[in-house]
Parts: C-alpha cells; sequence; structure tokens
C-alpha cells in the first residue's frame, strides 16, 4: 500500500505540461472549510501555489490561506504561553525542593516548548523543502480528472469514501487510501469505470516489516518492527499514479467531500524483495485521456490501461 508519498507541487506542470485548469472554486472551498476545521490537512508545497495570486479568484484564497496561518500562530503562541509558565513553576519549586513532579514538568514543558516553536518557524517559513509536498492519508492533494471535455485539478482528500458508502466506512475501513487491482469489480465498482483521475508524484514511501525487508525469517522471540522505504522510479521523473474519486455527500459533510485512492497492484520483483507486497500503477502519459475518460460498458479498457503501464525499476532507501 502507498502510505505516503511525494506529490508533484509545481503548478506550472500541471497548466502547462498536463494542459488542466486550476479548479478555483475546489481550492477556496477547500481553505474556508479549513478555517472551522483545522484538522484538514493541506501540503505546504500546494499552500505556495496562491502565494503570489494574478487575479481576484487566487487572491481571494491567498486570503484564506494568510487567515488560517493567523489563527494557527495565535494557537501556537498560546500553548507556547501556557508551556513557559509551566515551565517556570517547575523551576521555582525545583529552586527549594527536588521532587519527581517538578522535574517531569520541567522537561515536558521544555520539550513542549522546543516543539511548538518549531511550528511557528515552520508556519513563518517560505523557502520550501521537499518534505513540504509528502502527503499521507487524511492528507489533501492535487488531482487531474476530466470535467466537460476538459483536464482539471482539483483538490482531493487521500482516503476514498465512494457516494453511496456509509460515512462510518472511513473509521471502519481507513486503509481505503488504496484500491487493490483485485478489489475494482467489488468494493469499487461504483467508481472503477466511471470516475478516473490521476496524481503526480515523484516518490512513494512504504512501511515494510524489517525482517522482510532483511531477507530473512524472525529470530527465536523477536518481534515484528516496521521500517519506512523510500521508492524512486529509476529513469521515471514524474509518475502519473492511477486513481479513483468520488464525490460523498451527507448530513456529516453538508457540502460534500472529494475524495480518492490509488490503484495498487502486485509489485515487481525489486518492490517484493524490499519486503512490500504492493505497489502503485503509474499509467502512460500517451493512456492519460483513455483513463480519465472511462466506459463503464468496457471495463477491459481500463483494464488495458493498467496493464500498458510505465515499468521502471524502483530504487530504494531508508527514508531520512
Amino acid at each position: 500500500m502507498c502510505y505516503s508519498a511525494l506529490v508533484w507541487s509545481d503548478y506550472r506542470t500541471y497548466v502547462r505540461d498536463f494542459n488542466a485548469r486550476i479548479s478555483i472554486k475546489e481550492f477556496y472551498d477547500l481553505f474556508y472549510r479549513r478555517l472551522s476545521d483545522p484538522k484538514i490537512s493541506v501540503p505546504k508545497a500546494i499552500e505556495a501555489w496562491f502565494s503570489n495570486p494574478t487575479n481576484d479568484d487566487e487572491r481571494q484564497v491567498k486570503e484564506l490561506i494568510d487567515r488560517f496561518a493567523a489563527q494557527q500562530q495565535l494557537e501556537f503562541e498560546q500553548r507556547l504561553f501556557q508551556q513557559r509558565t509551566r515551565l517556570a513553576n517547575a523551576e521555582r519549586k525545583l529552586q527549594t525542593k527536588t521532587t519527581d513532579a517538578a522535574l517531569n514538568d520541567q522537561r515536558i514543558a521544555t520539550n513542549k516548548i522546543r516543539q511548538i516553536m518549531g511550528w511557528i518557524d515552520d508556519l513563518k517559513r517560505t523557502e520550501l523543502r521537499e518534505d513540504d509536498s509528502r502527503i499521507y492519508p487524511m492528507h489533501y492533494v492535487p488531482v487531474i480528472v476530466l470535467e466537460d471535455g476538459q483536464r482539471v485539478v482539483k483538490p482531493m482528500r487521500y482516503q476514498c469514501l465512494p457516494a453511496g458508502k456509509a460515512f462510518e466506512n472511513d473509521r471502519k475501513f481507513p486503509g481505503t487510501y488504496n484500491a487493490r487491482r483485485d478489489s475494482l469489480n467489488r468494493y469499487w465498482k461504483t467508481t472503477f469505470g466511471t470516475s478516473h483521475g490521476v496524481m503526480l508524484a515523484t516518490k512513494f514511501f512504504e512501511n515494510v516489516e524489517t525482517h522482510r525487508m532483511e531477507g530473512r525469517e524472525l529470530r527465536p522471540g523477536e518481534k515484528v518492527s516496521n521500517t519506512v522505504l523510500e521508492f524512486q522510479p529509476r529513469g521515471l521523473p514524474l509518475m502519473v499514479v492511477a486513481c479513483l474519486w468520488s464525490q460523498w455527500t451527507g448530513p456529516e459533510i453538508p457540502d460534500g467531500l472529494l475524495s480518492f485512492a490509488a490503484i495498487t497492484d502486485e509489485p515487481p520483483a525489486e518492490v517484493s524483495a524490499a519486503g512490500h507486497d504492493r505497489c502503485i500503477v503509474p499509467i502512460r502519459a500517451e493512456n492519460l485521456d483513455a483513463w480519465l475518460q472511462p466506459n463503464a460498458a468496457d471495463l477491459n479498457a481500463s483494464y488495458a490501461v493498467l496493464d500498458d503501464r510505465e515499468r521502471p525499476y524502483y530504487e530504494h532507501r531508508l527514508a531520512a
């Protein structure tokens, strides 16, 4: 399963190289909802798309991003004040008597102050780093879809809740950020053949069992441990990852939810040897329109696109 990926964050690539239109309305709605729901996660590199707005629509989106940053900074500063007060109280107690409680408060407050100051610095930082493009389940990601015959980029949550499914499926099936190829005609039958999209990514990350990565059995008494590996396709700088998407509506989310899942299949030999049993499916660029405009009456054509995929060699290393 692709639990994390590094998405392509160059705005110009979507518009120029993929001839796609950015759906400002969906980005505006997303950032507006985030003002009242700070759990909504958007990569910093995607926020940067609107750092230098060129029209009124983009300026309105930037205003929402700036408002959220101001909210976050105020919250972080309040937390910082609380922890500095906790630290001061602990150190005052330690001047008269050393107690485990005061030492514990001193340690926790010191660590939290360091953490919160890091959050504030990160909030103010304008120079992007590679991990600003890294996404995880429940993050919102640019996805290319076809709408009225035109390629459109929309922000979608990386964990798909198909239309018609129960809202509780989010909790019951947390692995639905991936759609297994062998279940496309079962759990995903309402989206496969009807709602296809692609995610642009440069690498992906997997949790693998350490002993499998090392090509051995568990030692007597050894507990299973995990290692995070970074996989990068050799000679393929940009992966066009096949995805399914849906627009779910219900009373729990009155404005609706755009969400997607990356399709995974059996892994190539080098991914399997590294200890993982699934791999995302990067389709060929020349098959993009065929994938984005599926025919529900001809699922074999969609399967054919998945079969005619890019097949790079995936180099791996320990994730930083």
